[in-house]
């Protein structure tokens, strides 16, 4: 048996960070989905494959090895990627590769087979309602465009990638546009899912209103 919490929300909305310290906190295995499409983003982007190479992308995947470590980096082919994936081209690529069917069936597959026989907590945009509808604990991450362009400003310069706020935050409109219209698994919130805007709150609030959750179930 395994016990599931998915967590889902758009971009910025501080899933990666709140995912993986709820996750410490509570000894559930931290699963980030999104990075996996990432890895399939910039793979392709090193290939200089486009969207509509489908060819190219099936071979791309039967080879693909992504590996996420406990320390939190993320290899992708055996190379260390965890900053190159959050850098600005990977951003405005990802999304159009994410709604491709066999980037999602892959992906679905490697994700499904990660959290078997575990207790995990997995984050992205459609864990709730297309990985898993079955979790356990369901929750929704939401704040505002400017908000989310704050953070993730904030979380670029720490990282060492310099972007403008006007920048991040017009991708991050485009973004939310794009998954929430797209046709395959588009960003939406699980029905059963619970509603948590961290707009106004601290990390640490949003961290212990998280687990409270979890405990509850």
């Amino acid at each position: 048996m395994s016990f599931i919490v998915a967590i889902d929300g758009p971009a910025g909305a501080g899933k990666g960070t709140i995912t993986k310290m709820v996750g410490e906190k509570l000894g559930l295995v931290n699963i980030d989905t999104g990075a996996t499409f990432r890895c399939v983003a910039l793979n392709m982007l090193q290939e200089n494959i486009h969207i509509d190479e489908e060819e190219k992308i099936k071979e791309i995947l039967e080879k693909i090895d992504i590996q996420m470590e406990h320390d939190g980096t993320i290899h992708l082919n055996g190379e260390d990627v965890t900053k190159r994936i959050r850098e600005n081209d990977v951003n405005n690529f990802v999304s159009p590769v994410s709604v491709l069917p066999i980037v999602r069936n892959k992906l679905l597959e490697v994700q499904r087979k990660i959290a078997e026989g575990k207790n995990v907590i997995m984050e992205g945009r459609d864990i709730g309602t297309v990985v898993f509808p079955n979790a356990d604990v369901k929750i929704y991450l939401d704040a505002t465009p400017e908000e989310r362009a704050k953070r993730r400003v904030l979380q670029n310069k720490e990282k060492g990638i310099e972007c403008s706020y006007e920048e991040v935050l017009q991708g991050i409109k485009d973004r939310d546009k794009r998954d929430s219209t797209r046709e395959i698994a588009p960003l939406k919130r699980a029905k059963d899912a619970i509603y948590v805007d961290t707009t106004n709150l601290s990390i640490k609030q949003v961290v212990e209103k998280i687990i409270e959750i979890i405990e509850n179930k």
